[in-house]
């Protein structure tokens, strides 16, 4: 992919699996959504050209920014930030409302989730912070604190919006990244501590919440839509068994299934495509996680590390907890199955993200050979 000598090659292995995953992700919201988007736009097809059309831009944007030397975002990190938290100010000012909650900013003729935008800035500021106090990382008040500075606002707004599930994910990511960054385990487990009772505390101020939470220990009180999402989800992997019943012929889809295309697409590729389907796509994130950990265990640099290691513990966590929710083994959440579920936001800002990660793949090979040059040098 790159023609210039002083660069390395990408990761394929990072690359195909990703492409593999968006151009089949075209064929499996079509058949998610056909017949929603039947009744509800009046064409089987228009989710399945929106949807398209988005990961052609997401392929573009991907291969863009992976010819971008990842040291860019190392100059432009702050500012991506505050633009990420001005988003997420909007979104409680401005911010379009759907099933109760506003997530949204409505620009032109789309709808932006600014959380998306958040999510992968304070990745690459956290990274920037710890990067930076590497040699004071130990020093909880010049490692923890400016990266903790930012992380709280940026997870309070999210939750605000309210999406306690977004920023608690988003929390556990700065977690992982600190200790990638070797921070003393006294002081991570004290965050940790913390970050917990304020996430337990919040997660009970509402009765929606506690009902989800009973939802998912199966109390008698517990959220009856929640419970049938749930209920309806398990149906599709049933129905699906090894094999699955073929692609197109998902009958929870029509009208049984909430969201089919979009959070619970999982289940959707599991009755269509078996046990068989499910393991090949958790396979591909597998096979992209080890991957991405091992470009952040071979970067050049402590923040090439920590940005590598802090992109695939994203795509990790949000694959992974997707799968758990819609299994039921986690309670019920909105997050998206990245590269797979419908939505532009999401679509977009993964794709950049891969970019960076392939173009710090690049600088790795590089440095690879030139530490083998040095050795034969010696």
């Amino acid at each position: 992919m790159s023609n210039n000598p002083e660069h390395g090659h990408i990761d394929w292995l990072i690359l195909l699996p990703i492409a593999g995953l968006l151009m089949f992700s075209v064929a499996f919201v079509y058949s998610a959504s056909s017949s929603f988007a039947a009744v509800k736009f009046g064409s089987s097809e228009q989710l399945f050209w929106n949807h398209a059309a988005r990961v052609l831009i997401g392929l573009v944007l991907m291969i863009g920014v992976a010819k971008l030397d990842y040291h860019f975002w190392e100059r432009t990190s702050a500012t991506v930030a505050l633009v990420g938290i001005g988003f997420l100010l909007m979104v409680l000012i401005m911010g379009t409302e759907i099933k109760g909650a506003s997530r949204w900013v409505r620009i032109g003729p789309m709808n932006f989730q600014p959380s998306e935008l958040a999510k992968f800035a304070l990745v690459l500021h956290t990274a920037v912070l710890l990067s930076t106090q590497k040699a004071l990382v130990r020093d909880w008040r010049k490692s923890i604190l400016p990266v903790l500075a930012w992380t709280i606002p940026t997870c309070a707004l999210i939750a605000l919006q309210p999406n306690l599930s977004t920023a608690s994910v988003i929390f556990m990511i700065v977690l992982v990244m600190m200790f990638l960054a070797d921070v003393r385990p006294l002081h991570l487990m004290t965050v940790v501590g913390a970050g917990a009772l304020v996430g337990g505390l919040y997660a009970v101020s509402a009765e929606y919440r506690m009902r989800r939470l009973l939802s998912f220990f199966g109390s008698e009180n517990a959220d009856e839509a929640v419970r049938y999402q749930l209920d309806q989800a398990l149906i599709a992997f049933g129905n699906g068994g090894i094999t699955g019943v073929g692609p197109g012929q998902s009958r929870q889809r029509d009208w049984f299934l909430p969201e089919s295309y979009g959070d619970f697409i999982f289940s959707i590729v599991g009755e269509e495509y078996g046990f068989i389907g499910i393991l090949l796509l958790l396979g591909c994130f597998l096979l992209i996680v080890w991957r991405g950990y091992t470009v952040a265990r071979k970067a050049p640099d402590a923040f090439g590390r920590l940005l590598a290691g802090g992109i695939t513990t994203t795509l990790a966590l949000y694959a992974f907890v997707n799968a758990g929710v819609t299994c039921g083994l986690l309670p019920t959440t909105g997050l998206p199955m990245p590269f797979i579920s419908y939505g532009g936001s999401s679509v977009f800002f993964s794709a950049i993200a891969v970019g960076v990660l392939l173009n710090i793949s690049a600088h790795a090979g590089v440095y690879r050979k030139k530490s083998i040059v040095r050795t034969v040098d010696t």
